[in-house]
């Protein structure tokens, strides 16, 4: 039997529309927010909560996942009882186009130090 796939149990994700620069902004001026938009952008697939490499606890990490789903960074839904995440990639670059390769570039290239 297929896993049954849940959105309506998570409803505040912004549509496309409706993404906005400041709220990205906002969302993804946090490391342990970054991260996790890295970590979903170098996986094939889609990832679920508990495997996630943050050093925060549970509930600190509950809320990293609502401000970027409440940016309209990552959409969550429930796959059985598993809540699961995928990065909302096309709808970023069409709201904001090569913000999220600016951003996901910055954090992996050295960055200068004064001389």
């Amino acid at each position: 039997m297929a896993a049954r796939i849940a959105t309506e149990r998570i409803t505040d994700h912004p549509d496309a529309s409706e993404i906005a620069l400041q709220s990205v902004l906002e969302a993804l001026v946090d490391p342990v927010r970054r991260g996790i938009v890295r970590q979903l952008a170098a996986s094939d697939t889609d990832v679920r909560c508990g495997t996630f490499d943050i050093s925060v606890t549970r509930t600190t990490g509950t809320h990293h996942f609502k401000v970027l789903r409440q940016a309209g960074i990552i959409r969550q839904y429930y796959e059985g009882t598993a809540k699961m995440n995928t990065l909302r990639r096309a709808d970023l670059e069409r709201a904001l186009p090569g913000l999220l390769d600016a951003i996901l570039a910055a954090e992996v290239e050295p960055t200068l130090t004064p001389a």
